[in-house]
Parts: C-alpha cells; sequence; structure tokens
C-alpha cells in the first residue's frame, strides 16, 4: 500500500449545482479548495478573471474586459463568436463590493432591466463556498435565460476557475 497516497488523498472534485429558488431566482453553488482572498481576487482582478470565465465550448473569445470594482464602478465584457456577425458587448454596475465576502452587479445590457447577480464567498478550513445568486427582472426573463443555455456555462467555467486557484496556491505556497 502506498503510504503517500492514503496521506495525500487527491483533490476531491467539487460539484456545481444550480437550483430555480423561484420564479425570478436561480441559485448556483460550489465549493472551492482555495481560501476565500484567492477567489475573490480572481473575480476581481481583471487579469485573472479573462483566465477562466468564457467556457471553451460556447466558441466565444474575450475580446476585451474593464472593470472598476468597487461600489459605483463599472464593467464591459465583449466577446466573439465565428458565427455572430458583431461582438456581443455585457456590461453593467458593481452595486456592492466586500473583500472576500460579497460582490453585487447589475447586468444592464438587455431590452428591460437585467437581472441582479450576487455573489457570497464564504471560507471554512481553507475551502470557499461559493453562492451565486441571480435575481431576474420577471419569470419571463429567467424562463428565457435557461432556455438559451444562458445559464448552463458556470460548471465548465468553475472548473477553469478550479485549475486557475490551484496555480495561484502553488504561486502564493512559493512566496
Amino acid at each position: 500500500m502506498d503510504a503517500h497516497k492514503e496521506m495525500n488523498p487527491p483533490p476531491r472534485k467539487n460539484r456545481t449545482t444550480a437550483e430555480r429558488t423561484s420564479e425570478r431566482e436561480l441559485v448556483t453553488t460550489r465549493s472551492f479548495n482555495a481560501p476565500a482572498h484567492l477567489v475573490f481576487k480572481a473575480w476581481t482582478t481583471p487579469e485573472l478573471f479573462q483566465r477562466w470565465w468564457v467556457p471553451q465550448s460556447f466558441g466565444l473569445t474575450l475580446v476585451s474586459y474593464e472593470a472598476d470594482v468597487r461600489a459605483g464602478g463599472q464593467y464591459r465584457l465583449v466577446f466573439s463568436h465565428p458565427a455572430a456577425p458583431e461582438p456581443m458587448a455585457f456590461y453593467g454596475t458593481y452595486l456592492e463590493v466586500t473583500p472576500y465576502s460579497r460582490l453585487v452587479w447589475t447586468n444592464d445590457e438587455g431590452q428591460e432591466a437585467g437581472q441582479i447577480t450576487t455573489v457570497t464567498f464564504e471560507e471554512k478550513y481553507n475551502q470557499t463556498l461559493l453562492v451565486v445568486h441571480d435575481l431576474y427582472p420577471s419569470k419571463a426573463a429567467l424562463d428565457e435565460a435557461i432556455a438559451s443555455d444562458a445559464t448552463g456555462a458556470l460548471p465548465e467555467q468553475f472548473e477553469a476557475l478550479d485549475g486557475l486557484l490551484v496555480t495561484l496556491e502553488a504561486k502564493a505556497g512559493q512566496l
């Protein structure tokens, strides 16, 4: 028996769950094997965010990303897709930025008022429980987001985030 394997089991694969909690709300959760300050940093540092946010299976390219991560600050993501004639922009305003524990922003690119996204980071024993809460302006808006699979990217994005966090923790351990 390999004593090293017993003492250092392989990292546990964390599962992403999504649940519609009301007519207008979708809640996605995932645990990460990293402290909250690193997970928060990956969400709020544009250079890091760009490394994990775009799901490869969607065929998108992140053309540009600008973010002023503070209450009242704005963000703008621009994507291109080979089948789309024009780039697509997603943008909004940060309503709340509480380091290492909470982000709240608007999604303003739609015709009607967009959803409000709240992300919380709860650390326990060097792991972070991440909860993404999307509140849509109407039942129809959430139904449309689900039907178009706009809500289905997070599991793949979170797999990429897992990989980035391993790299960030390794670099932090070398300091």
